[in-house]
């Protein structure tokens, strides 16, 4: 999806890389510090400038344009369909505008194969009635041609509706990455934008303190930006079927033992995370796929725990089987939440406030999933989660 941060004037102050390439730039300067109407085509300049001026006066998230057809113009001059959802912070006094850009090109072409079928069926209906009128003695001839067009008709109709059915699952999914990323997204970009202007004024050499601090901060948010990315990225490469389990003989103990100690680094004041193993230590196995998983359970724990908790982490390894377990005593999930816990952008209700993406989960169960093995939970609101991962043994 394409991102825009805009000023309150109209200028381009940030854009990903994925819009660069959905409008053909290749150069973030060739867009930044220029009007958004440069991305817009010229019959709707005059339009546009009004709009963004009272949007500016009562900024809030919402889809942009509704009711109507939107299109943007790439810099070769191509025009194509857009939707835009909007969003809008505060900072310093000044207010920006987030805008999320989708390329809706396909959706227009389902619209348009859509009513080609229904023209289509129009014709074929009238050919029916001409048939009826001309051929009323050849029955036969005239219930066959009907059937067969029934038939194609109810093939046709399945596909419109597995289409449609697509469509809306992506239309959900785009609202809640748009609401993810608008809340995700903000606080960070703010603390870039916020720290890259404070560091400007600290000219003096004594000052190098100072500017140390916001460079920090400024570093801290590019690597939770990163990291949401990462998250993206592993979805997209998992979707693409570009993942797949390279088994290899390891120290299963030494490797989880190694994260827990790594993972010490964030955990909170005085949370131990209390690590056993038992049966025999080497595994044949994707020690990298393994590593994400566990790195994302124990990472949760941490999260969603409190000061002064206990996170238990087991491994057991039988003749048959590879048993992991990561158990903490925190928030818990609710049993309305549990069934949605490993869909995409999926959150409980009871960590709204707390950061993440509600992408975890369902990363660690497609990781699962393509390791042959599968994931179990227990979990009760303030009692804490306990997950289970299950592995057959494999031999090299």
């Amino acid at each position: 999806m394409g991102i825009l941060v805009v000023a309150k004037g109209g200028e381009v102050l940030l854009a990903n890389n994925f819009l660069l390439a959905q409008f053909g730039y290749t150069d973030p300067g060739e867009l930044v510090g220029k009007k958004i109407e440069q991305l817009i085509p010229n019959r709707y300049h005059s339009h546009h400038t009004k709009y963004r001026d009272k949007y500016n006066k009562h900024p809030e998230p919402r889809p942009m344009g509704v009711g109507k057809d939107l299109f943007a113009i790439k810099k070769d001059g191509t025009e194509f369909p857009v939707e835009i959802s909007l969003s809008s912070y505060t900072m310093d006094g000044e207010s920006y505008t987030i805008a999320f850009v989708s390329d809706i090109s396909k959706r227009k072409e389902y619209e348009n194969a859509v009513v080609q079928q229904r023209e289509q069926l129009a014709e074929t209906n009238k050919k029916i009635e001409e048939l009826n009128d001309e051929l009323e003695g050849k029955v036969e001839l005239r219930t066959k041609q009907l059937k067969e067009t029934l038939a194609e008709l109810e093939v046709s109709k399945d596909e419109l509706t597995k289409a449609l059915s697509k469509e809306k699952e992506l239309s959900d999914l785009k609202s809640r990455f748009v609401s993810m990323a608008s809340h995700e997204f903000r606080t960070p970009l703010s603390t870039i934008l916020s720290s890259a202007s404070l560091v400007a004024k600290y000219t003096e050499t004594e000052e190098q303190e100072k500017r140390d601090k916001h460079i920090l901060r400024i570093k801290s948010s590019v690597n939770n930006l990163t990291g949401l990315l990462n998250e993206f990225l592993s979805i997209g490469k998992i979707e693409d079927g570009k993942i797949i389990a390279n088994n290899i003989n390891f120290n299963i103990r030494e490797l989880i033992a190694a994260l827990c100690t790594e993972l010490e680094g964030i955990a909170k004041k005085d949370q131990e995370i209390a690590y056993e193993h038992e049966g025999n230590e080497m595994v044949f196995m994707d020690p990298s796929l393994l590593r994400n998983v566990i790195t994302n359970l124990l990472s949760n724990a941490i999260k969603f725990s409190s000061e002064n908790g206990i996170i238990k982490v087991t491994s057991v390894v039988t003749a048959d089987e590879v048993i992991l377990t990561v158990q903490d005593n925190g928030l818990g999930i609710s049993k309305e939440d549990q069934e949605h816990l490993f869909e995409r952008f999926f959150r409980g209700a009871n960590v709204t406030n707390i950061q993440g993406t509600g992408l975890g989960l369902h990363i660690v169960g497609r990781y699962i999933e393509i390791m042959d093995g599968k994931i179990e939970f227990f979990s009760e609101l303030e009692k804490g989660t306990r997950f289970i991962i299950t592995f057959k043994k494999e031999n090299a």
